[in-house]
Protein backbone atom coordinates (compact mmCIF):
# COMPACT_ATOMS: atom_id res chain seq x y z
CA UNK A 1 0.00 0.00 0.00
CA UNK A 2 2.69 2.29 1.04
CA UNK A 3 4.63 1.37 -2.25
CA UNK A 4 1.54 2.07 -4.59
CA UNK A 5 1.03 5.61 -2.64
CA UNK A 6 4.82 6.33 -2.98
CA UNK A 7 4.51 5.49 -6.56
CA UNK A 8 1.62 7.54 -7.68
CA UNK A 9 2.93 9.92 -5.39
CA UNK A 10 6.17 10.51 -7.60
CA UNK A 11 4.21 10.22 -10.57
CA UNK A 12 1.92 13.27 -9.26
CA UNK A 13 5.50 15.46 -8.58
CA UNK A 14 6.96 14.38 -11.96
CA UNK A 15 3.54 16.56 -13.44
CA UNK A 16 3.64 19.19 -11.53
CA UNK A 17 7.77 19.56 -11.98
CA UNK A 18 6.85 19.33 -15.76
CA UNK A 19 4.03 21.39 -15.93
CA UNK A 20 6.07 24.36 -13.59
CA UNK A 21 9.12 23.94 -16.47
CA UNK A 22 7.11 24.10 -19.30
CA UNK A 23 5.10 27.15 -17.47
CA UNK A 24 8.25 29.15 -16.77
CA UNK A 25 9.49 28.20 -20.45
CA UNK A 26 6.50 30.31 -21.99
CA UNK A 27 7.24 32.68 -19.81
CA UNK A 28 10.55 33.39 -20.21
CA UNK A 29 9.67 33.18 -24.32
CA UNK A 30 6.45 36.00 -23.36
CA UNK A 31 8.69 38.49 -21.25
CA UNK A 32 11.16 38.07 -24.10
CA UNK A 33 8.60 38.56 -26.79
CA UNK A 34 7.16 41.83 -24.74
CA UNK A 35 10.41 43.30 -24.70
CA UNK A 36 11.89 42.49 -28.08
CA UNK A 37 8.49 44.35 -29.22
CA UNK A 38 9.26 47.28 -27.04
CA UNK A 39 12.74 47.45 -28.02
CA UNK A 40 11.36 47.80 -31.75
CA UNK A 41 8.97 50.47 -31.30
CA UNK A 42 11.39 52.44 -29.33
CA UNK A 43 14.14 51.92 -32.29
CA UNK A 44 12.49 51.77 -35.61
CA UNK A 45 9.04 53.49 -34.76
CA UNK A 46 10.53 56.43 -32.26
CA UNK A 47 14.08 57.05 -33.23
CA UNK A 48 13.80 56.23 -36.57
CA UNK A 49 16.97 53.95 -36.86
CA UNK A 50 16.30 51.27 -39.81
CA UNK A 51 20.35 50.69 -40.12
CA UNK A 52 19.98 46.95 -39.46
CA UNK A 53 16.66 46.74 -41.94
CA UNK A 54 18.98 48.15 -44.95
CA UNK A 55 22.11 46.01 -43.36
CA UNK A 56 19.76 42.62 -44.01
CA UNK A 57 18.58 44.23 -47.42
CA UNK A 58 22.00 44.63 -49.02
CA UNK A 59 23.01 41.19 -47.26
CA UNK A 60 20.08 39.16 -48.70
CA UNK A 61 20.07 40.82 -52.65
CA UNK A 62 23.62 39.03 -53.07
CA UNK A 63 21.69 35.42 -52.60
CA UNK A 64 18.67 36.66 -54.85
CA UNK A 65 17.97 34.35 -58.01
CA UNK A 66 14.79 33.18 -60.17
CA UNK A 67 15.19 29.93 -58.63
CA UNK A 68 14.88 31.82 -55.62
CA UNK A 69 12.32 34.15 -55.38
CA UNK A 70 9.46 31.31 -56.45
CA UNK A 71 10.68 29.18 -53.88
CA UNK A 72 9.92 32.37 -51.62
CA UNK A 73 6.78 32.99 -53.32
CA UNK A 74 5.88 29.30 -52.57
CA UNK A 75 6.34 29.98 -48.69
CA UNK A 76 4.52 33.02 -48.32
CA UNK A 77 1.73 31.83 -49.75
CA UNK A 78 1.66 30.02 -46.87
CA UNK A 79 0.50 32.86 -44.64
CA UNK A 80 -1.13 34.87 -46.83
CA UNK A 81 -4.93 35.33 -46.04
CA UNK A 82 -5.97 33.10 -49.58
CA UNK A 83 -4.54 30.21 -47.69
CA UNK A 84 -4.94 30.70 -43.74
CA UNK A 85 -8.57 31.07 -44.44
CA UNK A 86 -9.24 28.00 -45.83
CA UNK A 87 -6.71 26.29 -43.71
CA UNK A 88 -8.78 27.64 -40.85
CA UNK A 89 -11.82 26.88 -41.58
CA UNK A 90 -10.94 23.03 -42.86
CA UNK A 91 -9.45 22.55 -39.25
CA UNK A 92 -12.71 24.18 -37.50
CA UNK A 93 -14.67 21.32 -39.43
CA UNK A 94 -11.96 18.48 -38.15
CA UNK A 95 -12.42 19.26 -34.77
CA UNK A 96 -16.39 20.13 -34.95
CA UNK A 97 -17.26 17.21 -36.89
CA UNK A 98 -14.50 14.65 -36.87
CA UNK A 99 -12.83 14.74 -33.21
CA UNK A 100 -16.11 15.89 -31.65
CA UNK A 101 -14.28 18.73 -29.41
CA UNK A 102 -16.24 21.99 -29.29
CA UNK A 103 -14.06 23.45 -27.60
CA UNK A 104 -11.01 23.23 -30.08
CA UNK A 105 -13.83 24.20 -32.96
CA UNK A 106 -14.36 27.55 -30.83
CA UNK A 107 -10.34 28.39 -30.13
CA UNK A 108 -9.48 28.50 -34.00
CA UNK A 109 -11.89 31.41 -35.19
CA UNK A 110 -11.31 33.19 -31.66
CA UNK A 111 -7.44 33.50 -32.25
CA UNK A 112 -7.53 33.99 -35.85
CA UNK A 113 -10.38 36.67 -36.07
CA UNK A 114 -9.04 38.54 -32.71
CA UNK A 115 -5.51 38.15 -34.24
CA UNK A 116 -6.75 40.17 -37.37
CA UNK A 117 -7.94 42.80 -35.05
CA UNK A 118 -5.16 43.41 -33.11
CA UNK A 119 -3.13 43.15 -36.32
CA UNK A 120 -4.95 45.65 -37.98
CA UNK A 121 -5.32 47.97 -34.87
CA UNK A 122 -1.34 48.01 -34.35
CA UNK A 123 -0.21 48.88 -38.18
CA UNK A 124 -2.93 52.17 -38.48
CA UNK A 125 -1.24 53.23 -34.85
CA UNK A 126 2.32 52.49 -36.17
CA UNK A 127 1.54 53.44 -39.43
CA UNK A 128 5.32 52.52 -40.84
CA UNK A 129 5.37 52.74 -44.44
CA UNK A 130 6.41 49.23 -46.43
CA UNK A 131 9.81 49.20 -48.48
CA UNK A 132 10.22 51.48 -51.12
CA UNK A 133 11.77 49.10 -53.81
CA UNK A 134 10.49 45.55 -53.54
CA UNK A 135 11.30 42.17 -55.03
CA UNK A 136 8.97 41.18 -57.15
CA UNK A 137 5.32 42.72 -56.25
CA UNK A 138 4.01 45.31 -54.62
CA UNK A 139 2.00 44.83 -51.29
CA UNK A 140 -0.80 47.35 -49.79
CA UNK A 141 -1.36 48.32 -46.61
CA UNK A 142 0.98 49.68 -43.76
CA UNK A 143 4.74 47.38 -42.64
CA UNK A 144 4.87 47.38 -38.97
CA UNK A 145 4.35 44.66 -37.35
CA UNK A 146 4.47 42.03 -40.17
CA UNK A 147 1.12 39.90 -40.72
CA UNK A 148 2.37 37.09 -42.32
CA UNK A 149 4.42 36.80 -39.65
CA UNK A 150 1.82 37.38 -36.77
CA UNK A 151 -0.64 35.09 -38.62
CA UNK A 152 1.73 32.38 -39.00
CA UNK A 153 2.58 32.55 -35.15
CA UNK A 154 -1.29 32.37 -34.56
CA UNK A 155 -2.08 29.64 -36.89
CA UNK A 156 0.97 27.38 -37.03
CA UNK A 157 1.14 28.27 -32.86
CA UNK A 158 -2.30 26.99 -32.25
CA UNK A 159 -1.29 23.80 -34.38
CA UNK A 160 1.70 23.56 -32.44
CA UNK A 161 -0.31 23.63 -29.10
CA UNK A 162 -2.89 20.72 -29.87
CA UNK A 163 -0.03 18.38 -31.56
CA UNK A 164 1.71 19.01 -27.79
CA UNK A 165 -1.56 18.25 -26.11
CA UNK A 166 -2.70 15.82 -28.04
CA UNK A 167 -0.20 13.25 -29.86
CA UNK A 168 1.34 10.85 -27.43
CA UNK A 169 4.41 9.94 -29.86
CA UNK A 170 6.88 11.44 -28.85
CA UNK A 171 8.97 11.42 -31.85
CA UNK A 172 6.05 11.89 -34.02
CA UNK A 173 4.87 15.34 -32.12
CA UNK A 174 8.53 16.70 -31.62
CA UNK A 175 9.27 16.25 -35.42
CA UNK A 176 6.04 18.01 -36.10
CA UNK A 177 6.64 20.73 -34.12
CA UNK A 178 9.92 21.06 -35.67
CA UNK A 179 9.08 21.51 -39.13
CA UNK A 180 5.88 23.99 -38.04
CA UNK A 181 8.49 26.06 -35.67
CA UNK A 182 10.54 26.39 -39.29
CA UNK A 183 8.13 26.98 -41.22
CA UNK A 184 7.07 30.04 -39.09
CA UNK A 185 10.58 31.39 -39.68
CA UNK A 186 10.94 30.44 -43.34
CA UNK A 187 7.09 32.15 -43.72
CA UNK A 188 8.71 35.63 -41.95
CA UNK A 189 12.10 35.26 -43.86
CA UNK A 190 10.33 35.16 -47.07
CA UNK A 191 8.64 38.81 -46.46
CA UNK A 192 12.12 40.31 -46.21
CA UNK A 193 13.36 38.00 -49.27
CA UNK A 194 10.92 39.94 -50.98
CA UNK A 195 11.26 43.60 -49.56
CA UNK A 196 7.93 44.00 -48.67
CA UNK A 197 9.00 44.02 -44.76
CA UNK A 198 11.52 45.08 -43.05
CA UNK A 199 13.41 42.65 -40.45
CA UNK A 200 11.99 44.23 -37.82
CA UNK A 201 8.64 43.97 -39.17
CA UNK A 202 8.96 40.13 -38.97
CA UNK A 203 10.34 40.21 -35.24
CA UNK A 204 7.91 42.24 -34.25
CA UNK A 205 5.40 40.35 -35.99
CA UNK A 206 6.43 36.61 -34.20
CA UNK A 207 6.80 38.90 -30.57
CA UNK A 208 3.05 40.41 -31.06
CA UNK A 209 1.92 36.49 -32.41
CA UNK A 210 3.43 34.60 -29.66
CA UNK A 211 2.13 37.55 -26.98
CA UNK A 212 -1.41 37.05 -28.35
CA UNK A 213 -1.12 33.19 -28.80
CA UNK A 214 0.05 32.72 -25.46
CA UNK A 215 -2.66 35.23 -23.96
CA UNK A 216 -6.00 34.02 -25.84
CA UNK A 217 -4.75 30.47 -25.16
CA UNK A 218 -4.59 31.55 -21.26
CA UNK A 219 -8.76 32.68 -21.53
CA UNK A 220 -9.97 30.50 -23.49
CA UNK A 221 -8.66 27.82 -21.99
CA UNK A 222 -10.38 29.31 -18.39
CA UNK A 223 -13.47 29.65 -20.20
CA UNK A 224 -13.43 25.88 -20.82
CA UNK A 225 -12.48 24.94 -17.36
CA UNK A 226 -15.26 26.91 -16.10
CA UNK A 227 -17.79 25.90 -18.91
CA UNK A 228 -16.83 22.02 -17.84
CA UNK A 229 -17.44 22.80 -14.06
CA UNK A 230 -20.83 24.40 -14.69
CA UNK A 231 -22.12 21.63 -16.62
CA UNK A 232 -20.51 18.91 -14.24
CA UNK A 233 -20.53 20.47 -11.28
CA UNK A 234 -17.85 18.54 -8.90
CA UNK A 235 -20.05 16.59 -6.21
CA UNK A 236 -20.06 18.06 -2.48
Amino acid sequence: MVHLLSKKAKKIWGAVTLLSVEMLAVLLLFITALLSFAYLIRKVIVLHQTGLDERVFAFLKNYSSNRADDLMLFFTFLGTHNFLIPANLVLIAYFLFIKKNKWYSIKIPAIALSSLGLMVGLKHLFGRPRPDLPLIFKADGLSFPSGHAMFSVTFYGLLIYFIYTTVLNKVLKWTLIFFLLLLVIVIGFTRVYLRVHYASDVIAGFSVGFMWLVFALTILNRMERYSRKKINPTPQ
